[in-house]
């Protein structure tokens, strides 16, 4: 089995200012903590928000796919790559 890939991440009570507002807009709602798979992005934090700009018009931009079509891809391709969420 392939060994996981390890990432350094910035907790944000060590974050610095650029990072904390990065961190606040990829917040999610329920917890105030970005997700895992933003937090990757700690050491780059315009490569963070570039990334919630992509995952927000994939989700939620227009598409010939409806919402559900594209959640349900998006729970195949983590179930395949074995996510944790």
């Amino acid at each position: 089995m392939p060994q996981a890939a390890w990432i350094h991440i910035v907790p944000p009570d060590e974050a610095d200012e650029n990072l904390r507002q990065a961190y606040a807009q990829c917040a999610d709602p329920r917890t105030g903590e970005p997700a895992h798979i933003m937090a990757v992005h700690s050491l780059n934090p315009a490569g963070m928000l570039h990334h919630r700009a992509l995952y927000r018009a994939i989700m939620y931009g227009p598409s010939p796919l409806s919402r559900a079509q594209r959640e349900m891809i998006a729970l195949v391709v983590s179930t395949v790559n074995r996510c944790r969420y």
